[in-house]
């Protein structure tokens, strides 16, 4: 059913008059005419009874014009929707991230919220090692990586830089010192997250490498749990320092520099480089690109 032909018809439904409805559509009253009648054949059925002098509409008419009446409201709806995500006055930008790389995201969330309130960001759990195939796959838009990715056909943004430290109790004797050794690490229990990552194994293999101890007699799946454990004495955790800001902050928790973990963790937006995006989507990544240029 052709749209221009269905608006023609409810026009001279509305007017009850071809003539009317010409007027008001800027038409002849032949275009009017033959639309209509372009439509009645395309149905199958007449819409209008022409034997009455006030245009009076047949059952089929009458029934047309009801449904015809809601198709133009969806379709202008439909309109409306795609200019408003156009104008990012509505949409949706789905991020893969572990729950190590999700805080080192809100504040770039906060910058483009404060752009663009209308577009809601969906952050999504996903494991590390499975965001960039998603990304690649279109599963997600975008996805937070701690690491380089090997998948070919992935751009990415580096958002955030950090180093891996010792967090302990802040009464703690080692709370003082500024530095801490993998030799001294080893005479204490450490608390670690028991989900795999690159970075987890990357820290193993260093401690294997320098034939360094590393007792670990704690392992718990959050990193809210890691810090809470620590707080209360468990053992101590490595983990990188903007995961601990605020407790550090606080003075909740304190933070030790280990000089064989100089590990500068890029934290990276990784995104298709061909491809369609939303518009939504370009947008946060402009945003990223901006985001990363004034740290």
């Amino acid at each position: 059913m052709n749209i221009s032909e269905l608006q023609v018809f409810l026009a001279v439904a509305a007017e009850r008059s071809f003539s009317k409805a010409a007027h008001t559509l800027h038409r002849t009253q032949s275009a009017v005419s033959q639309a209509v009648k372009r439509l009645e054949d395309d149905l199958g059925e007449r819409l209008i009874d022409r034997s009455t002098k006030d245009g009076r509409l047949t059952d089929a008419g009458r029934v047309l014009q009801e449904y015809g009446e809601r198709l133009l409201r969806l379709d202008e709806e439909a309109q409306t929707a795609v200019r408003e995500l156009r104008d990012l006055r509505r949409g949706r930008v789905l991020i893969g991230a572990n729950e190590g790389a999700v805080h080192g995201l809100l504040p770039l969330i906060a910058a483009f919220r404060e752009r663009f309130p209308g577009v809601h960001v969906d952050v999504r759990r996903v494991h590390a090692r499975h965001i960039p195939m998603e990304v690649v796959q279109g599963s997600l838009d975008l996805g937070l990586l701690t690491f380089h990715p090997r998948e070919t056909g992935l751009l990415s943004v580096v958002i955030d830089v950090d180093d891996l430290v010792l967090l302990v109790p802040p009464d703690h004797a080692l709370a003082r010192r500024r530095l801490v050794h993998l030799e001294e690490i080893g005479r204490h229990p450490i608390v670690a997250h028991n989900d795999p990552s690159p970075a987890r194994e990357k820290v193993l293999r260093i401690f294997e490498q320098r034939q360094a101890a590393l007792d670990i007699v704690v392992s718990l799946p959050s990193l809210d749990a890691i810090k809470r454990a620590v707080e209360m004495g468990l053992g101590f955790a490595i983990l990188p320092r903007r995961l601990a800001s605020t407790e550090i902050a606080r003075r909740e928790l304190a933070a030790i520099r280990i000089p064989e973990l100089r590990m500068r963790r890029q934290l990276r937006l990784v995104h298709r480089r061909a491809g369609a995006h939303s518009h939504a989507t370009r947008e946060f990544i402009n945003v990223a690109q901006a985001f990363a240029q004034d740290k």
